[in-house]
């Protein structure tokens, strides 16, 4: 599922660049997240780096988009097509 940032954003910026698809991106009144690049960060990190570094915990897991590992990391294979995922690729499923 795709991560959503909820209406407690107090417009930091913090998880901006910390999307390694840059799926963040400064909205009208708070930062949102494309749900068509994000990935959770799967292939790239055990855990949402938006998550790891909001100071108010506003970046959720959103359940209108629920998506397997499998979709995430194809997602990932797509938008990073120079990248060798491998098959032991970073996943918070994997925890």
């Amino acid at each position: 599922m795709a991560t959503y940032i909820t209406d407690e954003c107090i417009n930091c910026g913090a998880c901006e660049p910390e999307c390694p698809n840059g799926a963040i991106s400064e909205g009208e009144d708070i930062y949102v997240i494309d749900p068509n690049l994000c990935t959770e960060c799967v292939g790239h990190f055990d855990e949402e780096q938006c998550q790891a570094v909001c100071p108010v915990d506003c970046c959720l897991p959103d359940p209108n988009h629920s998506e397997s590992e499998d979709v995430l990391v194809g997602r990932a294979r797509k938008l990073h097509p120079d990248k060798d995922f491998g098959d032991n690729f970073p996943s918070r499923f994997k925890k």
